[in-house]
């Protein structure tokens, strides 16, 4: 049973990709979702936030233009529990003590797989062994 209280940042400039990575989401019954568009309401949300958000999936190409060190700042950042970064070739070089944490894809868009796999790893089934393939740095192998 999923964990409906977990808290998800989706941030893109596409609407259709928010929409479809939203709607994933949903029907793996995850509600508390907050989509933003532009990197500066991503940065307000995270910056003045009470509570920490369990998950960011990002377009990596939205930093891309300001030059904004988006790894830096997930990485060390208390308000983000785990992060997945798509849609970007610069973030494959994460560092493997790191890989627990954060994810690249470079796929253009995540698909539902992708997100289903990522949500077995962010909120793991109650009651059931660990899966080799959900271990850290498992859970979007196969999209690199």
């Amino acid at each position: 049973m999923s964990n409906r209280a977990l808290r998800i940042l989706i941030a893109d400039d596409q609407h259709f990709h928010r929409m479809q990575i939203e709607r994933a989401l949903n029907q793996l019954n995850y509600y508390r979702i907050a989509p933003v568009h532009r990197l500066d309401e991503l940065l307000t949300l995270v910056d003045y936030g009470c509570d920490p958000f369990d998950l960011l999936i990002i377009n990596g190409t939205l930093a891309t233009p300001s030059g904004f060190d988006l790894l830096a700042f997930c990485v060390d950042n208390p308000q983000i529990d785990y992060t997945l970064i798509y849609d970007s070739q610069q973030f494959s070089a994460i560092p493997s003590s790191r890989r627990h944490k954060i994810q690249a894809c470079r796929a253009e868009f995540p698909d539902r797989e992708v997100i289903k796999r990522l949500m077995l790893f962010v909120d793991p089934p109650l009651f059931q062994a660990p899966r080799p393939d959900l271990q850290p740095g498992g859970w979007s192998a196969s999209t690199n």
